[in-house]
């Protein structure tokens, strides 16, 4: 039991665990992540993940010396040497060791680095009663800034949105684009209910594009939930019936209120309630 990391393929404690200063991740933050997390010890839709990082890497000109197969190797003797019941496992991808400088023709690399720890789940309350968010004042990068498929180490964005979130009170930051239509949070993707139809920004405003976003699209599909993805205000998000944030630690977890406006009755609906059943179902089989 304790934290572990692996360092190109060394699995060591995490307090042990050394990236050279010189690594173009630290320095600028120059690479990509995927964070996984376990359902009965194993990792949930690796697939989907390695897929998805290697999209990100290859918009960025890293090329992974990884295969698919070898990287949920090393994850799973990461997972046996921690030992903990369900994990949480962050993998970074960075360029490599340079000069300290933008220059990449004399970088040694790429780095693959995972980190391990123990799964710390999110409150029941959370899921039973939902969660505050509001609105923030921080806006998403604009694509043609910052490719948001790129889901890169460079997160300023999301932490400057997080920390106005919570000196305001709330759980998680919604952040708009420069248009002013709601994009995602921080390290969520953002949904309506309106009228029984479940809606999610589409990712032409600037979002990435999540893991159990994409699931819960499909699920909802099977289970006969008009689903769309469609341009949405803050109006939109105020006069939600219900509303709910999705992510791979927090899978499917209600909003209660949105600023000082309750969605619908303050309480999560039964849509939300059906397809947080529908994914937690899902989950456990579609692990590797």
């Amino acid at each position: 039991m304790g934290f572990f990391a692996s360092i190109n393929g060394e699995i060591v404690p995490l307090e042990e665990a050394r990236v050279p200063v010189l690594d173009n991740g630290f320095l600028f933050g120059d690479s990509v992540y995927e964070v996984l997390r376990t359902y009965g010890g194993r990792p949930f839709e690796s697939g989907r993940h390695f897929r998805r990082m290697r999209a990100s890497a290859d918009r960025l000109g890293i090329a992974i010396p990884v295969s698919d197969t070898e990287m949920l190797d090393r994850i799973r003797a990461l997972l046996t040497r921690a030992g903990d019941v369900e994990s949480y496992v962050r993998i970074v991808v960075t360029r490599g060791v340079g000069d300290s400088s933008y220059d990449s023709r004399e970088i040694v690399g790429p780095t693959v680095v995972m980190i391990q720890k123990q799964l710390t789940v999110p409150p029941e309350r959370h899921y039973s009663e939902g969660v505050r968010v509001c609105v923030v004042d921080t806006r998403r990068n604009h694509p043609q800034s910052l490719d948001p498929a790129i889901k890169s180490s460079n997160l300023l964005n999301n932490i400057l949105a997080l920390r106005e979130a919570r000196a305001r009170g709330a759980e998680e930051p919604v952040l708009s684009n420069l248009e002013g239509f709601i994009a995602e949070g921080a390290s969520t993707n953002v949904f309506v209910v309106k009228d029984g139809a479940l809606l999610t920004p589409p990712l032409s405003t600037g979002i990435l594009g999540g893991i159990t976003r994409e699931v819960l699209l499909e699920l909802a599909e099977s289970l006969g939930i008009p689903r769309r993805e469609t341009a949405l205000e803050r109006g939109d998000l105020l006069a939600a019936d219900e509303a709910f944030l999705s992510s791979t630690t927090r899978e499917v977890m209600p909003i209660r209120q949105v600023d000082d406006t309750p969605v619908g009755d303050g309480h999560p609906g039964p849509v939300t309630r059906r397809i947080l059943e529908a994914f937690r179902a899902y989950a456990p089989a579609h692990c590797d």
